[in-house]
């Protein structure tokens, strides 16, 4: 059994989305559709003291409304890399493992990024290096697969061989089952179960960035997003 996963590609994504890299075997980046201006491309959360605190990448937005996320442009007039650094630094100063992580992330925030879906990316790349995550990973851009919403999710399927599409549960508001019944491929539904983990700050807060489970878990943090902690 093959099982796929398409995803957008997010700025330091949540356990979510490692968790469905995780049970893929093939994991393509859905990086050539539209771009949300109020979603998770190119922001995130991690934790201070007061709670949750976005950590977001400014991009350029007037006169570009629609455009695929291939083409989204970082707005660097800003100091975001350094800002972000300095933030995460600030709250984690007691994180077990600062010190062996925030070096290597700082060197790729601070390179001369110009497009969002490369600095998303690496920084994907270098989170799975630190979890120990390594799958067969595709662009949609680089696929010539054309199609629109569910018809294109399922030719993505075919043409890697897959017979299981993984997908999170709010695509149970769009995805046409019938359509990959017909295809014979089965659909399997994410069901995410965040795990509990040691953190700073007082009471557990879920749904961060995974860079809050790795500054304070480091090497466990693979078995406590498998389930196995």
């Amino acid at each position: 059994m093959s099982t796929l996963v398409i995803l957008q590609p997010g700025y330091l994504p949540w356990l979510g989305f490692f968790d469905q890299m995780l049970r893929s075997d093939v994991f393509v980046y859905y990086d050539d559709v539209q771009y949300d201006k109020h979603g998770w491309r190119n922001r995130n959360r991690i934790k201070s003291p007061a709670g949750p605190t976005w950590l977001t990448v400014p991009v350029l937005n007037s006169g570009r409304l629609g455009q695929p996320i291939i083409d989204v442009v970082i707005d660097n007039r800003q100091p975001w890399a350094r800002k972000h650094v300095t933030t995460i630094a600030h709250n984690y100063a007691a994180a077990p493992y600062l010190k062996r992580y925030l070096p290597q992330l700082e060197e790729i925030l601070h390179r001369p990024w110009e497009r969002l879906a490369e600095l998303d990316i690496a920084v994907v790349e270098l989170m799975c290096e630190w979890m120990g995550i390594r799958r067969t990973v595709r662009r949609a851009s680089q696929l010539n697969v054309g199609g629109e919403r569910s018809q294109r999710l399922l030719d993505i399927c075919r043409h890697f061989g897959a017979d299981t599409y993984l997908t999170g549960d709010s695509a149970r508001n769009y995805l046409d089952l019938d359509l990959f019944a017909a295809g014979g491929l089965r659909v399997e539904w994410q069901s995410y179960v965040h795990p509990v983990y040691r953190q700073l700050h007082g009471e557990f807060a879920p749904y961060l960035s995974a860079l809050d489970l790795v500054l304070n878990m480091g090497p466990e943090s693979l078995n406590i997003l498998e389930g196995k902690m």
